[in-house]
Protein backbone atom coordinates (compact mmCIF):
# COMPACT_ATOMS: atom_id res chain seq x y z
CA UNK A 1 0.00 0.00 0.00
CA UNK A 2 1.31 3.39 -1.23
CA UNK A 3 1.51 5.73 1.91
CA UNK A 4 0.41 8.88 -0.11
CA UNK A 5 -2.84 6.46 -0.90
CA UNK A 6 -3.53 5.71 2.89
CA UNK A 7 -2.57 9.84 3.51
CA UNK A 8 -5.86 10.33 0.40
CA UNK A 9 -8.44 12.46 2.43
CA UNK A 10 -10.82 10.45 0.43
CA UNK A 11 -9.52 7.15 1.09
CA UNK A 12 -9.86 8.20 4.89
CA UNK A 13 -13.23 9.30 4.56
CA UNK A 14 -13.98 5.99 3.08
CA UNK A 15 -12.07 4.22 5.60
CA UNK A 16 -14.08 5.99 8.85
CA UNK A 17 -17.57 5.84 7.28
CA UNK A 18 -16.85 1.96 6.34
CA UNK A 19 -15.80 1.37 10.26
CA UNK A 20 -19.07 3.35 11.29
CA UNK A 21 -21.04 1.10 9.10
CA UNK A 22 -20.02 -2.10 11.12
CA UNK A 23 -19.18 -0.28 14.38
CA UNK A 24 -21.88 2.41 15.06
CA UNK A 25 -20.70 2.81 18.49
CA UNK A 26 -17.05 3.49 17.60
CA UNK A 27 -16.10 7.24 18.02
CA UNK A 28 -14.77 9.05 15.40
CA UNK A 29 -11.20 10.57 15.94
CA UNK A 30 -9.57 12.81 13.48
CA UNK A 31 -5.87 12.85 13.26
CA UNK A 32 -4.12 15.64 12.00
CA UNK A 33 -4.12 15.79 8.61
CA UNK A 34 -3.90 18.28 6.18
CA UNK A 35 -7.24 18.25 4.75
CA UNK A 36 -8.46 17.52 8.50
CA UNK A 37 -11.56 19.99 7.87
CA UNK A 38 -12.45 18.38 4.32
CA UNK A 39 -12.04 15.13 6.05
CA UNK A 40 -14.25 15.61 9.26
CA UNK A 41 -17.08 17.61 7.03
CA UNK A 42 -17.76 15.00 5.25
CA UNK A 43 -17.21 12.22 7.11
CA UNK A 44 -19.78 13.62 9.85
CA UNK A 45 -21.79 15.45 6.75
CA UNK A 46 -22.21 11.93 5.41
CA UNK A 47 -23.52 10.44 8.54
CA UNK A 48 -25.55 12.97 9.32
CA UNK A 49 -27.65 13.25 5.51
CA UNK A 50 -27.72 9.35 5.55
CA UNK A 51 -31.32 9.18 4.99
CA UNK A 52 -31.35 11.55 2.66
CA UNK A 53 -28.55 10.61 1.00
CA UNK A 54 -30.32 6.97 0.43
CA UNK A 55 -33.53 8.91 -1.04
CA UNK A 56 -31.63 10.45 -3.54
CA UNK A 57 -30.41 7.11 -4.24
CA UNK A 58 -33.54 5.44 -4.51
CA UNK A 59 -34.71 8.53 -6.30
CA UNK A 60 -32.56 8.52 -9.74
CA UNK A 61 -30.47 5.42 -9.37
CA UNK A 62 -33.25 2.54 -8.33
CA UNK A 63 -33.14 0.92 -11.86
CA UNK A 64 -29.46 1.00 -11.38
CA UNK A 65 -28.84 -0.03 -7.70
CA UNK A 66 -30.16 -2.49 -5.84
CA UNK A 67 -28.13 -1.11 -2.66
CA UNK A 68 -29.39 -4.61 -0.59
CA UNK A 69 -27.52 -6.65 -3.59
CA UNK A 70 -24.60 -3.76 -3.52
CA UNK A 71 -21.42 -4.32 -1.79
CA UNK A 72 -20.97 -2.06 1.43
CA UNK A 73 -17.98 -0.42 -0.06
CA UNK A 74 -19.27 0.60 -2.94
CA UNK A 75 -22.48 2.12 -1.31
CA UNK A 76 -19.75 3.91 1.17
CA UNK A 77 -17.81 5.58 -1.84
CA UNK A 78 -21.46 6.68 -3.49
CA UNK A 79 -22.27 7.55 -0.01
CA UNK A 80 -19.96 10.05 0.68
CA UNK A 81 -19.41 11.11 -3.33
CA UNK A 82 -23.01 12.23 -3.00
CA UNK A 83 -22.53 14.36 -0.54
CA UNK A 84 -19.67 15.96 -1.83
CA UNK A 85 -22.32 16.45 -4.80
CA UNK A 86 -24.83 17.55 -2.50
CA UNK A 87 -22.98 20.02 0.08
CA UNK A 88 -19.92 21.20 -1.11
CA UNK A 89 -20.89 23.27 -4.43
CA UNK A 90 -17.43 24.74 -4.81
CA UNK A 91 -16.06 21.64 -5.61
CA UNK A 92 -16.49 20.48 -9.28
CA UNK A 93 -18.47 17.17 -10.31
CA UNK A 94 -15.25 15.96 -12.34
CA UNK A 95 -12.85 16.41 -9.40
CA UNK A 96 -15.12 14.48 -7.35
CA UNK A 97 -15.54 11.80 -9.49
CA UNK A 98 -12.09 11.70 -10.58
CA UNK A 99 -11.30 11.51 -6.64
CA UNK A 100 -13.68 8.84 -5.76
CA UNK A 101 -12.59 6.76 -8.85
CA UNK A 102 -8.66 6.97 -7.61
CA UNK A 103 -10.60 6.29 -4.12
CA UNK A 104 -12.09 3.17 -5.40
CA UNK A 105 -8.45 1.78 -6.99
CA UNK A 106 -7.63 1.12 -3.21
CA UNK A 107 -10.72 -0.94 -2.56
CA UNK A 108 -12.47 -1.98 -5.80
CA UNK A 109 -11.92 -4.39 -9.01
CA UNK A 110 -12.02 -2.80 -11.85
CA UNK A 111 -15.29 -3.62 -13.00
CA UNK A 112 -16.99 -2.40 -10.18
CA UNK A 113 -14.65 0.92 -11.13
CA UNK A 114 -16.51 0.88 -13.78
CA UNK A 115 -19.78 0.71 -12.43
CA UNK A 116 -19.34 3.34 -9.73
CA UNK A 117 -18.10 5.70 -12.47
CA UNK A 118 -20.94 5.34 -14.24
CA UNK A 119 -23.44 5.36 -11.39
CA UNK A 120 -21.65 8.60 -10.42
CA UNK A 121 -21.87 10.54 -13.58
CA UNK A 122 -25.65 9.78 -14.13
CA UNK A 123 -26.07 11.08 -10.26
CA UNK A 124 -24.18 13.99 -10.60
CA UNK A 125 -26.00 15.52 -13.19
CA UNK A 126 -29.26 14.52 -11.95
CA UNK A 127 -28.28 16.60 -8.63
CA UNK A 128 -26.62 19.41 -10.02
CA UNK A 129 -28.38 19.69 -13.18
Amino acid sequence: MHNEMLQNPRVIIVQKLYAQEFNKESELIFPRHKYKKLIKDVVLGTLERKELIEETIQQHLSKDLSVKRTEKLLIVLLHAAIFEFLYRPQTSLNIIINEYLNTADFFLKQSQKKYLNAILDKVSKKIRS
